[in-house]
């Protein structure tokens, strides 16, 4: 959940303010370094392990390469997804 608030957080703040989409936050007055500094190194370890876990799991599977690595995005990002519009 944790890096999928941070990617959203970035978006909401930098590029889609710039493009009128959302409003930033008055607060967040830091620029992006921080964010490359902390959320950069959080989201490759997050990225790397979900990759790591889900490779020896894709060889004991019967789908497609392009079809597992499909249905393991779904799975880890629905519930999350499924939060911010319940929520």
């Amino acid at each position: 959940m944790v890096p999928y608030w941070l990617v959203f957080y970035f978006a909401a703040n930098w590029p889609l303010a710039g493009l009128g989409l959302t409003e930033s936050n008055p607060t967040e007055n830091d620029g992006v370094l921080p964010w490359l500094l902390v959320g950069g190194p959080i989201l490759t370890l997050f990225f790397l392990l979900w990759w790591l876990i889900n490779r020896p799991l894709r060889r004991r599977t019967l789908l497609t390469p392009g079809a597992y690595w499909l249905m393991s995005a779904a799975a880890t990002t629905l519930p999350t997804l499924v939060l911010m519009v319940v929520l």
